[in-house]
C-alpha cells in the first residue's frame, strides 16, 4: 500500500529502474547528544518535555500526540569493508542535518513568541522533575510544588487550555492539599463544559472530581446541567460526562443533569404524568436519541442504559412500541449493546425484563448474545441477576442448560472443579449455582439484596402470562441438568470447597438437592474429616524468616462451617420450623456410616473439640449402624467428656477476655449509672455436655 500524505490523500512513490544496481544508503545510529548544562542539574531542558519516554500516570498519551521521534544523522556505513565516502542529501544548498537544525530554531522561536512562553518553559521543568516521584525526595517535592503553584496561580484557566500544559495542573493537583484543589476548582468555574471536550484537558476534571471532595464536586457538576442533549454526541466529553453521572452525581444533581434544578427528577412516569399532553414528543424524542447513539456504537453509557429501561418500563407492553423496542435492541450488530447493558444497574434489570415479555424466539437470541460472557457476568453485581431471570423464564431447560450452566462450570473435568471453586467463594456468583439447589431463600437473599429479589418477584409475575411451563418443574429439569456436573466437581475439588464458608454451604445443598449418583462426592467430603484434629499444623520456612508459613490449614472440625456441613449431612437434610422436623432427601444420604470410619481413631477429639455436635449427631441418626460402638467408646473415656463438659474452652476463654478489655475500657462512661445484673455465659463444651446426658 502507498504510504499517505498528512493530508490522507495517497502519494506517489518515485520509480526505479529494473537495472538500477543503486541501493540505499544506510546509517548507523548515533547516541543522543548529552544533556546541556544547566545551573539547576535536577530539571532537565524543556525540550525534554515533549520526548519524554518514562511516562507516569498523569495521562494517556504524549502531550505532543506524536511518537517519540529521532533522526540519526550519521556517516553512511560502509559496505563490504569498502571506504566509502560520506553522502550528503541536500536541500536548497543545505545538508539534511543544517535543515533540520534550522526547523528546531524556528520552532523554538515560535514557542518563544507565545503568550506565558516563559512561564510555560518553567512549569515545564518543574513537572519534569516532578513526575519522577521515586526520585524526588519529600522535601525538595514540596519546594517543586510550591514554585508550581507560584507560577500556575491566576493563570490556571491559561495553562488547562494548552494541551502541553494541562499535565502540569494535573501534577500540582495530585500534590495539593484540599484547600488548594478547592481554589484550582474555583478559578477554573465556566470552563469545565468547554475542558470536557478537550482530549487532554478532560482527564484534568476526572482528576480534581477524584482528589476532591463534595465542595469541589458541587462546583464542576453544575456546569453540565442541561447539555446533555448537546454533549451525549460529542467523541470527547460524552465520556467524562457519563463518568460523573454515573460515579459522584448525587441523585438531585442526576436529575438536573436533563433539565433544571426547579424540576428535580429524572422518573419519566412523573415527568408524563405532569404533562400527559406531552407523552408522544417525549417519547419519540427518547427514542430517536437512543437509536442515534446504538448507530454510532455509543452503547457503553450508563444515562444511556438508565433512559431505556424507563422508556421500556413506561410503553405499554405487547403494543407495537414494545416490539419495535425489542427488535431495536436486538438488531444491534455484535451484541455490544446487550453486553454492555448487562453490567450496569439499570442496563441488567432492562435484559431482565426483556427476557420475561418477550417470545421463546426473543430469549434464545438475547441468550445466544451472552455466549461467552456468562463467566464474567456471573461476578457482576448486575449482570447475575440476567443469569437468575433466564432460569425463571426460558421454558427450554435444554437450552439454558448448554449456554449457562456449561460455561459457568467448564466442560472437563479439570475445568468444573476448579471453575466450581471460585463460584462457591464469589458474593455474586454463588447465586447463579446455589439459587437453583435452594431457591429465594434468605440465606441467598438477605437485607442487603432486598432489591434483587423484589425484580425477581416482578419477574415471576410476568412470566405468568408469557411462560407455560411450571416453575417448579423447570427448576427440577435445571437441577438434574446441573447435578452431573456439580458432583463430580465436588469429588474432585472437595478439600479446597470446604476449605470457606461459602464452600461449605454450596457442598451441603449440593448434597441434600442434586440427583443421581452422589457416593464419589458423599465419599470425597468424608475424607476431608481425616487425620487428627488436634494436631499442630507443620510450619515450614527457615529460621530468618519475620513469619512462619504452614503447609496445610488447621483440621477442618476447627472451623464451624465444618462443623455444620457434618450435622447437615449427618440428618439428611434441612431443620423445618413449621413442623419441628427434619425433611430427608430421597434418597438418603446415609452419611453417617461414611464418615465414621474416617474419624472413628479420633471420634474424642471430635467429641471434646468445637465439633463436638457432630457426634451428638452422630448417636441421633436414625440411620447409624455403628451406633452401639460409639456408645461404648464414649462410656470408656467418659471423664475426658466430664472435663471437656467443665472447663472453659479456648474460645470461650477468648471471649470472656475480650469482653473484661471492652468493660474496663468504657468504664468510665459508665460511672454513676446502674446496669442491670450480666447474664452469665455457660461455661464448658456444649456438645459434651449433651453427650453425657445422652449417655445416662
Amino acid at each position: 500500500m502507498a504510504p499517505k500524505n498528512d493530508a490522507g490523500s495517497k502519494r506517489k512513490l518515485p520509480s526505479r529502474s529494473k537495472d538500477s544496481t543503486s541501493k540505499k544508503p544506510k546509517f548507523e545510529k548515533r547516541p543522543p547528544p548529552p544533556p546541556p548544562a544547566d545551573e539547576d542539574d535536577s530539571i532537565s531542558d524543556a525540550d525534554d518535555f515533549d520526548d519524554a519516554s518514562d511516562q507516569d500516570d498523569e495521562g494517556g498519551v504524549a502531550l505532543n500526540g506524536k511518537k517519540d521521534q529521532r533522526n540519526f544523522n550519521g556517516p553512511a556505513r560502509p559496505r563490504n569493508g569498502d571506504d566509502q565516502s560520506e553522502k550528503t542529501f541536500e536541500r536548497g544548498g543545505q545538508t539534511s542535518r543544517e535543515s533540520h537544525q534550522k526547523q528546531k530554531q524556528l520552532a523554538q522561536e515560535r514557542k518563544a513568541g507565545k503568550p506565558l512562553a516563559d512561564e510555560l518553559t518553567r512549569a515545564k521543568k518543574l513537572w519534569e522533575r516532578l513526575r519522577r516521584k521515586s526520585h524526588v525526595p519529600k522535601e525538595e517535592r514540596d519546594k517543586l510544588v510550591e514554585e508550581l503553584f507560584a507560577i500556575t496561580t491566576g493563570r490556571m484557566k491559561d495553562f488547562v487550555l494548552k494541551h502541553d500544559a494541562v499535565r502540569v495542573v494535573q501534577t500540582a493537583i495530585k500534590y495539593s492539599t484540599p484547600e488548594r484543589r478547592k481554589m484550582i476548582a474555583k478559578e477554573l468555574q465556566g470552563t469545565y463544559a468547554l475542558l470536557a471536550e478537550s482530549r487532554y484537558a478532560k482527564f484534568l476534571i476526572g482528576k480534581l472530581i477524584v482528589e476532591g471532595d463534595n465542595e469541589v464536586r458541587d462546583l464542576i457538576v453544575p456546569e453540565f446541567y442541561g447539555r446533555v442533549r448537546k454533549m451525549i454526541n460529542h467523541p470527547e466529553a460524552s465520556w467524562i460526562l457519563d463518568d460523573i453521572y454515573r460515579g459522584v452525581a448525587s441523585k438531585e444533581q442526576k436529575a438536573s443533569y436533563f433539565g433544571n434544578d426547579t424540576a428535580p427528577t429524572v422518573e419519566l412516569s412523573e415527568i408524563l404524568e405532569r404533562e400527559p399532553g406531552k407523552r408522544g414528543p417525549i417519547m419519540k424524542y427518547l427514542l430517536d436519541l437512543t437509536n442515534q447513539l446504538i448507530q454510532k456504537k455509543m452503547t457503553g453509557f450508563t444515562m444511556l442504559h438508565d433512559a431505556m429501561y424507563q422508556y421500556y418500563t413506561n410503553v405499554n407492553q405487547g403494543s407495537e412500541e414494545a416490539k419495535e423496542y425489542m427488535e431495536m435492541i436486538k438488531e444491534d450488530e455484535n451484541g455490544d449493546l446487550l453486553k454492555n447493558m448487562a453490567f450496569t444497574k439499570y442496563g441488567a434489570r432492562l435484559v431482565c425484563l426483556l427476557l420475561a415479555y418477550g417470545t421463546a424466539k426473543d430469549r434464545k437470541q438475547l441468550l445466544k448474545t451472552y455466549k461467552d460472557t456468562f463467566q464474567l457476568m456471573s461476578s457482576d453485581p448486575n449482570g447475575h441477576l440476567i443469569i437468575l431471570t433466564a432460569y425463571d423464564t426460558i421454558d427450554d431447560t435444554v437450552l439454558t442448560s448448554k449456554s449457562i450452566i456449561t460455561e459457568l462450570l467448564g466442560k472437563s473435568e479439570q475445568n468444573e472443579g476448579s471453575n466450581l471453586v471460585l463460584l462457591a467463594n464469589d458474593p455474586n456468583a454463588k447465586l447463579t449455582i446455589r439459587y437453583l439447589l435452594e431457591g429465594a431463600s434468605k440465606a441467598l437473599f438477605d437485607g442487603s439484596r432486598a432489591s434483587d429479589l423484589q425484580l425477581l418477584e416482578q419477574i415471576w409475575e410476568i412470566r405468568k402470562t408469557t411462560s407455560k411451563k411450571d416453575p417448579e418443574t423447570r427448576r427440577k429439569e435445571l437441577v438434574a441438568a446441573l447435578s452431573p456436573s456439580l458432583l463430580a466437581a465436588i469429588a474432585s475439588s472437595a478439600d479446597d470447597l470446604v476449605a470457606t464458608s461459602f464452600g461449605c454451604q454450596l457442598v451441603t445443598e449440593a448434597l441434600i438437592t442434586c440427583v443421581g449418583d452422589k457416593s464419589a462426592a458423599l465419599k470425597a467430603v468424608s475424607s476431608t474429616a481425616g487425620g487428627d484434629p488436634n494436631a499442630e499444623p507443620e510450619e515450614t520456612g527457615e529460621e530468618n524468616d519475620t513469619a512462619a508459613t504452614f503447609s496445610s490449614p488447621p483440621h477442618i472440625s476447627k472451623f464451624p462451617h465444618g462443623g455444620r456441613m457434618f450435622k447437615t449431612l449427618i440428618s439428611g437434610g434441612h431443620f423445618d420450623k413449621a413442623s419441628r422436623k427434619v425433611i430427608l432427601c430421597d434418597p438418603p444420604l446415609q452419611f453417617a456410616d461414611i464418615l465414621y470410619p474416617v474419624i472413628k481413631e479420633y471420634v474424642m477429639s471430635w467429641a471434646t473439640g468445637p465439633s463436638s455436635f457432630v457426634v451428638v449427631n452422630l448417636l441421633e441418626a436414625g440411620d447409624f449402624s455403628h451406633g452401639s460402638e460409639l456408645r461404648k467408646t464414649l462410656k470408656k473415656n467418659k471423664k475426658e467428656l466430664e472435663k471437656a463438659a467443665t472447663e472453659e474452652t479456648p474460645e470461650q476463654k477468648a471471649a470472656r477476655e475480650a469482653a473484661t478489655a471492652d468493660s474496663e475500657a468504657e468504664k468510665g462512661a459508665k460511672k454513676g449509672k446502674k446496669s442491670g445484673a450480666k447474664k452469665e455465659r455457660p461455661v464448658g463444651n456444649m456438645g459434651s455436655k449433651l453427650l453425657l446426658e445422652k449417655l445416662n
